[in-house]
């Protein structure tokens, strides 16, 4: 503590080229700043601040040694904020970011986050587009895919996959594709992304297709929830992220077909704007979502 202490009289007098005016800050007389620094000095070896009858200056060790201490006591300042803020109640609003198919993921969690965080007021924003987090404001956000941007904090959610699913009505009726070109004879149940209006593509492994898969598309949509109603209904297969659609299968509503074609999993990330600490409302979601949604972790 000594040692801080004399850091923090060494700073104080270089910042304000004064023992008075840096013992005026630190709230000590200037003769117990001129002590501190002296008995630091000794310890050192160096000479840290020229003294005359008008002022003091930095020598040249003290140059360094001070860009040093600032730091130091610029982290020990940050520390203190941090231990500060976590014994704050969390509150507040919090804008976040969320892609469409997260309202099945986030929105049947929403009365407990409420129950356990009163103060924090929740600004949800559902879109497939690419949100620029840091110029639109957005507090957190939550993401699929490869992360591009540096300018953000991330942590892993968990992973997903997709999977080819059909009523077993509609099955019963055209058959049970076998192989990936089986699907050509079969209607799909294409999502299309409402930013952009594309179709979203099925990744099925290229090894098992020879040619371009031309899929047959008896129906096309821009919301999840009415994709998985047409495929319940039988107007066809849909191609869906396995999370929305492991209770309907478990229950026999819908069946898996073409597992083995699939490709690999992606990924949810939790975003945020890059810097030194979480605020106490931005913790408490990130934390949240990353124990709530340990499905996609099954």
């Amino acid at each position: 503590m000594d040692n801080l202490n004399a850091i923090a009289a060494f700073v104080r007098a270089a910042e304000t080229c004064s023992f008075v005016a840096a013992g005026r800050l630190l709230g000590v007389s200037a003769s117990a700043v001129g002590k501190s620094v002296a008995r630091l000095e000794h310890k050192l070896g160096v000479r840290l601040l020229n003294r005359s009858t008008r002022r003091i200056s930095l020598s040249n060790e003290g140059a360094l040694f001070y860009e040093r201490c600032q730091r130091i006591l610029a982290d020990l300042d940050d520390a203190e904020l941090e231990l500060s803020h976590l014994a704050q109640a969390p509150r507040g609003k919090l804008k976040v970011s969320l892609p469409v198919i997260g309202y099945r993921m986030i929105v049947p969690l929403l009365a407990e986050f409420a129950q356990r965080y009163p103060e924090i007021e929740l600004d949800l924003d559902f879109s497939d587009r690419l949100v620029d987090v840091v110029a639109e404001g957005v507090d957190v956000a939550v993401r699929s895919g490869e992360l591009v941007d540096s300018r953000l904090m991330a942590r892993e959610l968990g992973p997903f996959g997709f999977v080819i699913v059909g009523s077993p009505v509609y099955l019963a009726r055209h058959g049970v594709p076998q192989v990936p070109r089986d699907l050509e004879q079969h209607g799909c149940v294409r999502y299309k992304f409402p930013s952009t209006g594309k179709l979203q593509q099925w990744a099925i492994e290229r090894d098992h297709v020879e040619g371009e898969l031309l899929l047959r598309t008896a129906l096309t949509c821009n919301n999840i929830e009415a994709l998985i109603g047409a495929a319940s209904q039988g107007l066809g297969l849909a191609y869906l992220p396995d999370f929305l659609v492991r209770e309907a299968i478990a229950s026999g509503k819908l069946r898996s077909v073409l597992g083995s074609y699939l490709q690999t999993t992606s990924k949810f990330w939790v975003l945020w704007p890059s810097s030194r600490h979480l605020s106490p409302k931005l913790r408490v979601f990130v934390d949240f979502l990353h124990e709530h949604l340990r499905f996609l972790r099954v």
